[in-house]
């Protein structure tokens, strides 16, 4: 039996009819919520940010009102310049280091202060400062079988004053959240994070791994 001979005029014509063919609603739908989550992406981090700023320093105008109405964000400013200026008395003049610490032994010795002072200056020195903590990002071994590795920040070295001789204390981060929890394991299940700075092992770890190693940069892009 001799084959059909194949037309050209009617393939171009089908080929034509399938590229302008009348997209349906499901497929308009899944081109929007495509482009819809994608605009959440860009937009959600940028929002979130000046909504936080903006939160921020409206918190605190509000301690002096009067002077917000007239002039939006002085007091803001006044007080980040103040903090600036408080911490370089604090660090570089006898004098300011002694006040400093004056007022530090009182609060540390005032009952019922002492609770709330004692652990904000704890968490906040582990944040920042020439003392903070989570400067050492370290591998942990969590489980032995199947072998389960959680990224963390070594935070006690040593831990023979609780009689816990060869362990170590480590924090781990949770991911999407600013909390976290410590563990005490021993020294052979923790391993050093090589390859990632602190803040690049905190991103990491906060961003459940898809900030990447290195940097976060084309972490969101678009596929």
């Amino acid at each position: 039996m001799k084959p059909k001979s194949l037309n050209l005029t009617e393939i171009n014509k089908a080929y034509t009819d399938n590229l302008v063919k009348k997209p349906t609603f499901e497929t308009l739908t899944n081109i929007f919520l495509k482009n819809f989550f994608q605009g959440l992406i860009i937009i959600g981090p940028i929002g979130l940010t000046i909504y936080v700023i903006y939160f921020v320093i409206t918190s605190v105008d509000g301690i002096i009102p009067s002077v917000a109405k007239v002039i939006p964000g002085l007091v803001f400013i006044s007080m980040i310049l103040a903090t600036a200026v408080l911490g370089y008395l604090g660090n570089k003049f006898v004098v300011g280091r002694f006040f400093v610490e004056a007022v530090d032994r009182l609060l540390e010795r005032t009952p019922g202060i002492k609770h709330i002072y004692s652990p904000t200056k704890d968490v906040m020195s582990s944040f920042v400062g020439d003392k903070k903590k989570f400067s050492d990002p370290v591998w942990v071994k969590t489980n032995e079988n199947p072998e389960i590795w959680r990224i963390g920040f070594l935070t006690q070295k040593e831990m023979a004053d609780v009689e816990k001789h060869n362990y170590v204390a480590v924090y781990l981060p949770h991911s999407y959240a600013i909390s976290g929890w410590v563990i005490v394991t021993e020294e052979k299940n923790i391993k050093p994070v090589i390859g990632m700075t602190a803040a690049s092992a905190m991103k990491f770890a906060v961003s459940g791994g898809v900030a990447g190693f290195h940097s976060d940069e084309n972490a969101f892009a678009a596929k």
